[in-house]
This record gives structure tokens, sequence and C-alpha cells, in this order.
């Protein structure tokens, strides 16, 4: 590993994203940028090559009339070519837009018409044609990129090879002038992001949005000169532009997944990151992993209650008393090395964040010698606002960690977190009154989460005032807009979708008991009673056909996976609907929290 100079400048020192790649280029040259799975080998491009390739595509977007201001969109799963397009339309003074790789047609089209984007990139085949099925219905869309497109016809699409080729034709100069030309004012991503009902907004951040977080980071990271990161995520997630990003300006080495999700533990031993960004349910499955084979689950607790208390003695420059060592000693042959192993050799710090995480996993890890950090923030705050950092002791296991730099938190007499700093952003495009409704005059955003500061202001989020599900994957879902769809169906009275903190998916429902009898005589089960006609097999499937409806509208990960039909409908004598007849959800959720665990129990 290389040593760091003393007083040397940490980062590229970019006044905009648009500058971050070039200058990166420039200053790291030779140095690795991507790695990348080529068969069974890891490969690099260095940040000459990377420079180059993003060079050649800004200026292909050039030679297609893409204007500074311009939108253009990106619909792939992560891997080096994102990069390449993101920094490429950067750099042409264009504006990313992000779409899920999972999105499905219509999703896209909404993003695409919504966003006014010029241009898209898309993945292959696959993704090309769900661009296909819609672009007659997004009038702006001119040009269609297809990174990968492998033997299939891609009509008049052009591929990632042939943009470049186009750019390798143009005066070189014309590259320097549009990055250059751009200000920390400029707009940099449009990122869409569900709301509590109706269709996405699309969140408006700048580049002095994204570079003030950026430098946040880069201020505080662990990254050394030499080290490297992992990265599986979305990209289409702030969370994870915001790492590319910092990799990026810190000169270390990003390693792209090799795009298979059983083979991501595989992916950490063979390239032994130092960084390791994820969300709460991959650390989830780390850890089933690391204690299921567990023979005693008392012995489990003392060694993580030992190792917590041992590495915090030493962080905080204290002696390990004798006793504790030795019960430490014992647990690192028996456990924590073997559960490091899991990240690879040279694991350093992981982050987590988009979703909450149980105290108690973090704990472990951190036991085993693998601090994962807990951020909290939103796509409205460029990613994240504040963090628990590892240094020093600066962190609480439950809490989300204190502000980053420049970034002010408070807590509303309501119990809301309010946020303000350079990273909030400007607003949503073509929606003020959400705008309004979510950004004060003065700049204080309305997080519509709630919390609270403790005395050294390490902040604990403590409930959400909106109903968005966030999943153990750190994917945002409106629960309202599947509802509405499944209460279409005349068969069904009340929709509850739930799946926060969860794995997936899943619906309670209820039948209309108005509609019932014809379900009834329509199955031939006449006279069966409701709460029958809510076990049987045959009703059953007759529902699994509306759900399969509306899940065929939704990319998969918004797919409700499993049901349950509810033996009564919900009404206000019970207590689970207000006057105006609105679901109380925190009142379905207690009733029939364990209906809700057998559902997330039962075999697939």
């Amino acid at each position: 590993m290389e040593a760091v100079t003393a007083g040397a400048p940490v980062g590229t020192g970019s006044r905009t994203i648009a500058d971050l790649l070039p200058l990166a280029a420039a200053k790291y040259g030779n140095k690795p940028a991507v790695r990348i799975k080529s068969g069974e080998e890891w490969k690099d491009v260095s940040y000459a090559e990377l420079g180059e390739i993003v060079r050649d595509v800004a200026l292909g977007l050039i030679g297609l009339g893409i204007q500074p201001g311009d939108k253009a969109s990106i619909l792939a799963h992560t891997r080096p070519e994102w990069a390449y397009a993101c920094f490429g339309i950067l750099s042409a003074g264009g504006v990313l837009v992000t779409i899920y790789q999972t999105s499905s047609p219509e999703e896209c089209q909404y993003v695409l018409d919504h966003s006014d984007s010029r241009a898209v990139f898309v993945e292959d085949t696959e993704q090309l044609a769900k661009v296909r099925k819609v672009e007659n219905q997004c009038p702006e869309l001119e040009h269609v990129i297809v990174m990968e497109p492998g033997e299939g016809d891609i009509g008049d699409a052009l591929t990632l090879d042939q943009l470049r080729e186009r750019g390798r034709r143009r005066d070189p100069s014309e590259w320097g002038a549009r990055y250059e030309a751009l200000t920390p004012d400029d707009m940099c991503l449009y990122i869409y992001t569900s709301g509590t009902t109706g269709p996405p907004k699309g969140c408006l951040l700048s580049h002095g949005n994204y570079r003030a977080i950026t430098d946040a980071v880069v201020q505080e990271s662990v990254l050394q000169p030499g080290d490297c990161t992992y990265l599986f995520l979305p990209l289409a997630h702030a969370f994870a532009i915001l790492i590319q990003f910092a990799t990026f300006d810190l000169g270390v080495t990003l390693a792209y997944w090799s795009r298979d999700p059983q083979k991501i533990i595989a992916d950490l031993t063979e390239i032994n990151p130092s960084f390791f960004p994820s969300v709460p349910r991959m650390f989830e499955k780390i850890y089933t992993l690391a204690t299921s084979t567990a023979p005693d689950k008392e012995q489990l607790r003392r060694a993580v209650e030992v190792g917590v208390k041992a590495r915090q003695l030493r962080e905080a420059g204290q002696e390990v008393p004798h006793e504790l060592q030795k019960a430490f000693d014992q647990a690192e042959e028996a456990l924590f090395r073997n559960v490091r192993g899991l990240f690879g050799r040279n694991i350093r710090e992981c982050v987590t964040g988009a979703a909450p995480i149980a105290p108690d996993i973090l704990k472990f890890f951190y036991a085993c010698g693998v601090p994962i950090m807990e951020g909290y923030g939103m796509t409205e705050t460029a990613t994240v606002a504040t963090v628990n950092r590892v240094d020093g002791n600066q962190f609480r296991f439950g809490s989300v960690g204190r502000p980053m730099p420049g970034v002010e938190v408070k807590v509303a007499d309501d119990g809301e977190v309010l946020i303000k700093g350079p990273n909030v952003f400007k607003g949503y495009y073509k929606n003020d009154e959400a705008t309004r409704g979510t950004l004060e005059e003065d700049g204080w955003l309305h997080t519509g989460d709630l919390g609270r500061l403790d005395e050294d202001g390490f902040l604990y989020i403590t409930g959400r005032k909106k109903d968005i599900i966030i999943t153990a994957g750190g994917k945002n879902i409106t629960p309202a807009n599947l509802e509405n769809g499944l209460k279409q169906s005349r068969w069904i009275s009340q929709a509850i979708v739930v799946g926060d903190r969860r794995p997936y998916l899943i619906a309670l429902l209820t039948l209309d008991p108005d509609e019932a009898p014809a379900l009834a005589q329509e199955l031939r089960l006449d006279g069966m009673p409701v709460e029958e006609m809510a076990e049987d097999e045959r009703v059953r499937a007759e529902i699994q056909k509306v759900v399969d409806d509306v899940n065929s509208h939704v990319g998969p990960v918004e797919q409700i996976k499993r049901f349950r039909i509810l033996p009564r409908d919900l009404s206000q004598e019970t207590g689970e609907l207000t006057p105006t007849l609105k679901v109380k959800r925190n009142v379905v959720h207690q009733k029939y929290a364990g209906v809700i665990d057998e559902v997330y129990a039962a075999r697939r």
C-alpha cells in the first residue's frame, strides 16, 4: 500500500461532478480505477484508460447533438459501462437521469417522458425491448445506445462502441470546453423517488449538491491509496452513485460485481476489498451464514459481548484487561477470524444505509472486526446526511450517526427530522407543489421521518410519517399504488401491502362481503361463509389472478410475492378503519403480526 504524503491534497479538487473524472484521470494516471471480472479473472482498467473511454463517450454524445443541460438516461445493472455512460453524459454538459434496471416498460416510459430525456443508454437487448415498447410515448427521446448488444437485432440504435468511435473522430478540445463551462449551480442528476401517493417524483440534484456531499465523504473516508471498494448496489440509487463518485475522487479502485447475486460473497473473497457499502439485507444474509452453525446461542452472545468490549477499549486507546483479552483470543480463534474471512482479507470498514438494520447484527460484526457503520439520508439529501464513524468510537449502535460536515439536523416539535445543508436538493422536477411541501424557503428539508437527537448529537430514527415501505434491500416502494390496483378487483375490499425491512412484499387481503356471494356462485361454492372462502384454494387461485395482473405493471422488486386472505373484512368497529374508512396501518400490522410472520415463514 502506498504511503499518504503528509499535507498532500485528498481528492481531485474538482468543482463539479463533470470535471471529477477528467481530473482523476490526470492525477491518478496508471493506477487501477475499475476492476471487472472477465471469464474467471479480474482485470483492471487504469484511470488514464477510463479517462479516454469517458472522453470518447462524451464527444460521441456531443456529435449526436446533445447540448448542455440536455437529459440522458441510463437503464442498466451496475457495471463499468454504467460509469462510462454516467461520466460521459455529465462531462458533455448533460444531466443524468437514472432508471432502475428492474423497471417495467411503463415505469421506464414515465421517467423517460417526464424527464424529457433525449438519449438513453440501455444494457442489452432485454432492456432495449422495454424502451422499444414505449418509445413512441416519449416525444423527446431521439437516441438509444446499447452497452452490450450481443447477437440481437438493435435496429437503428447505436452500440456503445459505435458511439465511442464517433467521439474519436471529434476534436478532443470540445470535451474540456463542455465540462469546464459547468458551475456548481448547474443540474447534475435527476433521480426519481417514490412518494406516498401518485407517480414518482424527480429529485433535482445540482453539481453543487453532489460535490458538497462527495467532499464530505472524501474528508471523512477511511480509504487510502491502494484500497479497493466493492460495488454491487444498483447505480440507479443515490447511495451507489455517491460511492462511485467518492471512490474515483480518491483514486481508489472500484470493483464492480460479477453480476451474479449468488456470488457476492465469492466476489468479496476474490477481490479482498477494503470498503464494502451495502444494504441491511446483504448483511443479514451474511449474518445468517456466519451464525447458522453456531452450536450454542449463549456462547455466541458472550463472544459478541467480549468482542465489542475489547475493540471499544482498543479504539479508545485503553488497555484490555488480561481476562478479557484471553476470552477475546478464544473467540478470535473460534469465530471472529472466520467471519472476517467472508469479507476477504483486507476489509477495513463497511457502511449500511437505505433501510434500518438491527443493532444486534451491527454488534456481531463489530465484535468480529468488521465494523459496519450505519448512515442516514435520502435522495433529497444527495444520499447521506448523518453517519457513524468508526475512528475514535464516533458511533452508537442503534443510531444513524452524527451530521456530515456542513450538514445541520434538528427535530421539529412534532418529532419530524429536518435537514439543512449544501447537499439538500433543489426541488422536484415539474412539481412545485410537492417541492413546497417538502422544502422550506429557508432551506430546511422535511424528511417525513421521526427521530430524536441525544446529548452527543447522534440521531436516532424512531418512525416514519410517510407510508413508504423500505425493503431489506433498500428499495423504496409506495404501497398505495399496489393497494389501489388490487382493490380495483370486485372481489377485494381491502389490501394492505407489507414489506418494511423485509426481503420482499406480501399483501393482506380481505374479500368484499357484498361481492363474496357472487364469487362463491362463480366458483360453485354456493353458501360457503366468507371465513371459509378465505381458506379455499379455488378462491386463492382467483385472487392470484388479480395479484398477477397488478404485478405485471411493476418491476420484480415491487411485485407482491405472497398474500393471505383474512377471514373477515376490516371495520371501524374493530378499530382497523378511521371514520373516513382509511386503513390504520399500525393497527393492522399489530393485530396481524402473527399472520405476517407466518406468511414470511411459509415455504415458497
